[in-house]
């Protein structure tokens, strides 16, 4: 028997959706402890009490736009199928980075901001993705330092700094800028190049 009292629009594949994306707007834009349970649902245009039909609590929803993003990344960036000697897999790495992480400007902010605000147990889960995906590129900076092409002082190191460095251009490249986005892709690969190279 169909429920007739349930809204339009309110089925689970419609809705989940939409609490996840106004959760991300909402918390990028304002900060995770800022953003009540309450406030998303009127985004969303439900009951606060209909929320919980899709997340347990805001810890949860916090977690799973995380762990969402993250899995994404680790996904993409298996299927990018990187090769060829380290020069090579660090361009390819540099220029995946960017375009996957350019129009996710939202996530990026969420999930780098917001890891204060997660529980030990979900900072644990997340930090393990995140290592998975430093350990890609820190496997890359190893292999070039054995090929004689890289030279850096410590390679977890410049792995953070790079990573930060590439993800940093989320916060502030604008489509409508002075320079397209294949220009500034060549001089972040010039700049990447520059810092660990012989």
């Amino acid at each position: 028997m169909v429920n007739m009292a349930r809204k339009q629009g309110s089925h689970s594949d419609i809705t989940g959706p939409r609490v996840q994306d106004t959760a991300l707007r909402l918390i990028a834009r304002h900060g995770y402890a800022a953003v009540s349970m309450r406030q998303i649902a009127a985004e969303v245009g439900v009951q606060a009490g209909a929320l919980y039909n899709y997340t347990s609590d805001k810890q949860s929803l916090l977690f799973d736009l995380m762990q969402a993003h993250m899995a994404d990344l680790l996904a993409a960036l298996d299927a990018a199928d990187i090769q060829g000697d380290a020069m090579a897999r660090l361009e390819a790495f540099t220029r995946f980075h960017i375009r996957f992480h350019l129009p996710r400007s939202d996530q990026v902010f969420v999930s780098y901001m917001e890891l204060r605000n997660l529980s030990p147990q979900n900072f644990a889960a997340i930090e393990a993705m995140r290592r998975s995906y430093e350990d890609a590129l820190e496997a890359i900076l190893h292999d070039g330092e054995v090929e004689g092409v890289f030279a850096v002082p410590d390679t977890r190191v410049a792995t953070m700094a790079l990573i930060a460095t590439l993800t940093g251009l989320s916060h502030w490249y604008r489509e409508d800028g002075r320079l397209a986005m294949d220009r500034i892709e060549a001089i972040y690969w010039d700049l990447v190049r520059k810092a660990v190279a012989v």
